[in-house]
């Protein structure tokens, strides 16, 4: 039998070990948001409903940035239902997955429980059922000081400051069948180089993800970053992965939902 050895020099050093690799993220999906991170009849819920024994945890993982709100929930999500009183907040119809969102946690909610775990917000605009417009609405909503419209909105709705996102994906999985608004590469890498921009009229300091393919099963996995990057090159600064593996004799795969396990950069 063949033995393999492996040896460990920590003097032998490759290179710093970004942070951002050990990010994440949260889907409203199941029960990752309503009775998972947020559950107000929990014994150990803080006065926002979040649960504090999770948010230990959280924190002890020290997981460096957390994507919202989703996976393919974004697809169909307008960012609007999730700010301003939450009694009045509507319920919506998810189509991603078949349930009903109510819309009790949004962008103040979730950005305070980032903050409660020391993490970075990341923000995935819906790039689906939505477009341009709409990905500039948020980006003003949650980045400018005040003196228009929606940043005033977000003053009254208790956050005075701006919530300083420095990071954006532009859409989720967008060469999926499954999604919400699927596109080809081509017609996808062109609305996410428009939308990126635009955002970037906004602020030119954003840093902005395009979408890669969702796994190396899809039959446009290459070609599809090939044809979305000769779109977007110039306009974004990292493309994500969500590679999956899965094991010869088992019967289940794990899927690797690391967005910033980054295989291109413009930056670079």
């Amino acid at each position: 039998m063949a033995v393999a050895r492996l040896a460990l020099d920590p003097r032998r050093t490759v290179g710093p070990v970004n942070r951002r690799l050990f990010g994440s993220f949260v889907e409203h999906l199941g029960r990752a948001v309503t009775n998972g991170i947020y559950e107000p009849s929990h014994p150990s819920a803080n006065e926002q409903g979040f649960r504090k024994d999770v948010i230990d945890l959280v924190a002890e993982l020290g997981v460096s940035v957390i994507r919202y709100p989703g996976g393919n929930f974004v697809s169909g999500y307008k960012w609007e239902d999730g700010v301003g009183q939450v009694a009045e907040r509507p319920r919506r119809l998810d189509l991603a997955w078949h349930s009903i969102e109510t819309n009790e946690v949004g962008l103040h909610e979730f950005a305070g429980w980032v903050e409660s775990v020391d993490s970075e917000l990341m923000l995935a605009v819906n790039l689906g059922t939505r477009g341009i417009d709409a990905a500039l609405s948020l980006v003003e909503y949650c980045n400018l000081r005040g003196g228009t419209a929606l940043a005033d909105e977000r003053a009254r709705n208790g956050r005075v400051d701006s919530f300083g996102i420095r990071m954006w994906c532009l859409g989720n999985e967008m060469d999926g069948p499954w999604q919400i608004g699927h596109q080809s590469a081509d017609d996808y890498g062109k609305l996410a180089s428009r939308t990126a921009r635009a955002m970037r009229a906004f602020d030119p300091s954003l840093e902005l993800v395009v979408c890669g393919s969702s796994n190396a099963q899809m039959p446009t996995f290459g070609e599809w970053e090939r044809a979305v990057l000769s779109h977007t090159y110039d306009d974004v600064d990292y493309i994500s992965c969500t590679p999956t593996t899965r094991s010869r004799t088992a019967t289940w795969a794990v899927s690797w939902h690391r967005r910033l396990t980054w295989i291109s950069s413009s930056s670079q």
